[in-house]
């Protein structure tokens, strides 16, 4: 690339590229500086719309500012440039933290779980097909149990009502299907979607992985990707950038995944909220596209809007490694006009620095991934923390770490154990993110070595990453027990359904090597372990390819896109009796009055998940079934008040499970509250931990701080989130007490504008005070509150 030589020439080249597409001739051969772009393939992005919109955007902000590349590519997505950056913005020169962008995304992905939710809802716009390209990804439902063939068979006898559901209604829209087995979604997107300059929405907390490839890839939750797929623009509010400064090289045993183990560490789960991360510095040109992709991935853990890396050549050669020589040619051409990278003097609201060559492996957990601890003190801290010093399994693989140049690095570490006689001690479990990536790993030999070793080598599936986990190791529930994975989220009872087994979060040499030991106080940059011989050995700094010498396998036929143009004969596959899948329907709108009589349905301490509010694991049958689902609801939440888990009091004094609780009250028609502590809604893009509340009665939550996809959520299903103005006021408000709204139905007609108090009556003394109260409701959203739901407004929009 040539961004410097080629940065004076930009605005004039772009100028007269546009001129001549305007003319029509923009087919005919051009310079290298005035490119025309291939429009015939859908997976390659509308390049020539962006180039125009990035134009204009050079236009409102004038051409001598300095944008950074999430800036770049977010601001080239705009559906009315003007609007968007110069509304409330002083002139454009106050854009971050304030503008609410509408942007026009160029795809959707959704993976199985979540996809049922959100065409349940496109169904209701009645519309043929999809305004922009979609994928459905089959990857949440297999069980890891016995290994691939077998889960794999299990899972689709278990499943086929929903992935006969999934693939009518892929046929009908022409929504691309990936079938049960072809893999992950974000490995899936990263080698198939993904390319620099895209904007996707995708209906997972970690679609942000695509960051990897210099693409902005956001998660969301159904109804927002519902917005996409019908064309309407998605509403953003303007991320705060935060960039991250690489320099200097990785060596020894540190990995890309210990860079964003490292920064979990600096930034808690909360650092990141608002904000896209950006990396930048010589440190990038170093790393691997999938290494990237692995930084990316996590960046969700701290709440971050997405991440992104600029391009780079490591980009092009895995493009070109996945078959996509086009897009790779297409992109630089791209890169050539708009520069994939920040402009110089653009401005960070905060750089921190990590200096590669220093960076040692990094262990991360248990119950949270935040709390980090060098490799080198691990052992210590074990031992001061009193956590398991056994290990029952290490397992590695997952959307965040499954790249050939993972497996390979670890093939070498287990080629290298066994020729020593070295064997696992604990339970290994390897899963590869996609069948490209598996029938790769087959040809090339790593998938051998795997299996020699004694690992078990589960389906290209979330599996136990999510809860889809079946063991068989005698571990009991309520067992204190110690897991490592290269996995990215490690809340309490998240893998196994254990409140009691502890998830370390590592790099999977990391964990491999621990795998063999057996113990989580091994060091294999200094330790070693005995032979049959009674020689010690010690592994090796662990090394790998970063592509195949070979450009990647083809998956196999069974495991590729079933792909169709929209075909509106088709019937959607839905039961009438079905347990799994249930048409929706609308919820109420918002009233003509303040909410009064709500009641405080629990108060809940410490850490609130969306894994407390909506369990995964088996409960994922559930998830086209609304009132089936609903019986989770926050089913692992801990009362403020008594330190019960599940437990919520009624009025008269009876104790009952939350969701039976939230049941009861919507039977009689209370309405209710939830009052919690910080981070409400961590983690996934799970749209259920708002839909099920608002299913079961719930018109408010009021907390000291929302992860903002879970805020967004609320809105979409006409739930009011409200922030504490003063956070001791948290102690003021109790299970039970009445609540009614003060100035809330002003300020959703007055289109956001406004402050919103809660007046509460205690149940205890009768008491009343007034609660004041923050919100980031925007102009949209308050129509969607107003109508009861995103989905009602969008309904009443396309009928």
């Amino acid at each position: 690339m040539r961004a410097i030589e080629i940065a004076g020439r930009r605005g004039a080249s772009l100028r007269q590229f546009i001129a001549r597409g305007r003319r029509g001739d923009i087919t005919r051969p051009r310079s290298f500086a005035t490119p025309t772009f291939d429009s015939s393939n859908p997976r390659i992005p509308p390049y020539l719309k962006l180039v125009k919109n990035y134009e204009k955007v050079k236009e409102v902000l004038g051409r001598g500012s300095a944008l950074t590349l999430a800036e770049k590519i977010l601001y080239s997505h705009l559906d009315s440039v003007e609007e968007s950056l110069l509304t409330n913005t002083n002139g454009g020169r106050d854009i971050r933290g304030t503008a609410n962008l509408k942007l026009k995304p160029d795809r959707v992905a959704m993976q199985d779980a979540s996809a049922q939710m959100a065409l349940l809802q496109f169904m209701t716009c009645n519309l043929p097909t999809t305004a922009i390209p979609a994928s459905i990804h089959c990857d949440h439902l297999i069980v890891g149990e016995h290994g691939a063939q077998s889960d794999l068979e299990s899972g689709i006898k278990m499943n086929q009502e929903v992935f006969d559901f999934l693939e009518s209604a892929g046929k009908k829209y022409g929504i691309e299907f990936w079938p049960p087995g072809a893999g992950i979604i974000h490995q899936s997107v990263l080698e198939n979607y993904a390319a620099p300059g895209l904007m996707m929405l995708g209906t997972d907390s970690h679609t942000p992985n695509a960051g990897g490839l210099s693409t902005i890839a956001i998660g969301v939750g159904g109804a927002d990707a519902v917005e996409a797929l019908v064309g309407a623009p998605w509403e953003l509010k303007a991320p705060r950038i935060l960039g991250v400064k690489l320099i200097n090289k990785l060596n020894g045993w540190a990995s890309p995944k210990d860079i964003i183990l490292n920064l979990a560490g600096q930034l808690t789960v909360r650092g990141g909220t608002g904000s896209i991360i950006e990396y930048f510095g010589p440190g990038v040109q170093t790393l691997s596209c999938t290494g990237m992709a692995t930084v990316c991935n996590m960046g969700a853990e701290v709440g971050a809007t997405t991440s992104i890396f600029p391009f780079s050549p490591a980009h092009v050669r895995y493009l070109e490694s996945t078959h996509r020589h086009d897009v790779a040619a297409e992109a630089k051409k791209f890169s050539d006009i708009v520069s994939l990278r920040a402009d110089e003097g653009a401005k960070y609201d905060q750089v921190i620095t990590i200096d590669l060559a220093t960076l040692e492996p990094h262990i991360n957990g248990p119950f949270t991934p935040d709390l980090s601890t060098p490799l080198s003190l691990f052992k210590k801290t074990v031992q001061e923390e009193n956590w398991p010093q056994k290990l029952s399994a290490g397992l590695i693989g997952s959307c965040t770490n499954s790249s050939y140049e993972d497996m390979t690095r670890v093939e070498g570490m287990v080629r290298e154990a066994l020729e020593a006689g070295v064997k696992p001690v604990s339970d290994f479990y390897i899963t590869p993110g996609s069948d490209q990536i598996r029938e790769t790993l087959r040809r090339d030999g790593p998938l051998d070595t795997f299996k020699e070793a004694g690992g078990t080598v589960l389906s290209n599936a979330c599996g136990p990453c999510i809860g889809q986990w079946k063991r068989h190791d005698g571990v009991e529930k309520g067992t204190p027990n110690a897991i490592l994975t290269s996995y990215n989220r490690n809340f309490r009872g998240r893998n196994d359904g254990n409140l009691d087994t502890m998830n370390f979060l590592a790099s999977p040499e990391i964990v491999t090597a621990m795998t063999f030991a057996g113990t989580t106080t091994f060091n294999p940059m200094t330790d070693s372990l005995p032979t049959a011989s009674g020689k010690e050995f010690r592994f090796s700094p662990p090394s790998g390819k970063e592509i195949p010498l070979q450009p990647f396998e083809a998956a196999r036929q069974e495991f590729q896109a079933v792909a169709s143009a929209p075909n509106s004969s088709v019937e959607i596959a839905i039961s009438p009796s079905s347990s799994r899948l249930a048409l929706l329907e609308p919820f109420e709108p918002f009233p003509a009055s303040e909410l009064t009589g709500l009641r405080v349905l629990v108060k809940v301490t410490g850490k609130c998940t969306t894994d407390t509010i909506s369990a995964a694991g088996p409960w994922l049958k559930y998830k086209g079934h609304l009132p089936n689902i609903s019986a989770n609801t926050l089913n692992t939440a801990t009362n403020a008040a008594t330190g019960e888990v599940n437990v919520a009091y009624d009025v008269d004094g009876f104790p009952h499970t939350i969701p039976e609780l939230a049941q009861r009250w919507r039977d009689v028609s209370q309405p209710w509250l939830v009052v919690a502590e910080h981070n409400y809604g961590e983690g996934s893009a799970r749209e259920h931990a708002a839909l099920q509340p608002r299913y079961l009665g719930a018109r408010v939550v009021l907390t000291k701080s929302f992860a903002r996809i879970h805020e967004t959520n609320l809105k979409k299903q006409g739930v009011v989130p409200l922030t504490f103005a003063n956070e001791a006021d948290y102690d003021r408000i109790h299970a039970c007490d009445e609540v009614e709204t003060v100035g809330l139905l002003d300020m959703l007609r007055n289109g956001g504008q406004g402050e919103v108090a809660l007046r509460v009556k205690s149940f205890r003394t009768g008491e009343e005070i007034l609660i004041p109260t923050r919100h980031a409701v925007s102009r949209d959203q308050a129509e969607f509150i107003l109508a009861g739901s995103a989905l009602n407004l969008l309904s009443k929009k396309s009928s």
